[in-house]
């Protein structure tokens, strides 16, 4: 079956935007080596996420039938979680998906710690954004308290 083959890339944060372009180039060439009509996806953000802009406009193409194969650089660039999900979507949908860099195989336990971590990771960024944005919103009120105190002071004083 000949059809767009769609290659996916996703990084964590945008402060990876060079190894998102990086990875680009992998599945690119990979693609033109491979003699592929492709196009690619980026996206910016969680493996956890499933919202992402590119996630949704790629299963949008899989479930209409306008692609016939996803190539991704790593099996968790795709998504962290979920992946068989994605995977019986695809297959309901003749979509193959092919994963270029295959890790070696792991064992059960290297796999769950994997998980653990990631999830651990996910959370932990979540968490400490939110704080992040929290404090932004205390140092803003604090200006804008002294910024009037001091105009106060400075007609108090005229």
């Amino acid at each position: 079956r000949r059809g767009l083959v769609i290659g996916y890339c996703r990084v964590s944060s945008s402060g990876q935007k060079a190894d998102l372009e990086r990875q680009a180039e992998v599945v690119a060439n990979y693609c033109e080596k491979q003699g592929y009509q492709f196009r690619i996806i980026k996206d910016i953000g969680s493996g956890m996420n499933y919202k992402k802009k590119g996630l949704q406009e790629l299963l949008r193409l899989v479930c209409e039938g306008g692609c016939s194969k996803i190539v991704v650089n790593y099996k968790d660039r795709l998504v962290r979680f979920g992946y068989e999900l994605i995977e019986t979507v695809c297959e309901e949908h003749n979509v193959d998906i092919e994963i270029i860099n295959q890790t070696d195989d792991i064992s059960y336990e290297e796999e769950l710690t994997e998980d653990v971590l990631a999830i651990i990771t996910v959370f932990s960024t979540k968490l400490y954004g939110k704080r992040s944005h929290r404090n932004e919103q205390i140092v803003a009120e604090n200006r804008k308290l002294f910024s009037k105190d001091d105009k106060k002071e400075t007609k108090d004083s005229n």
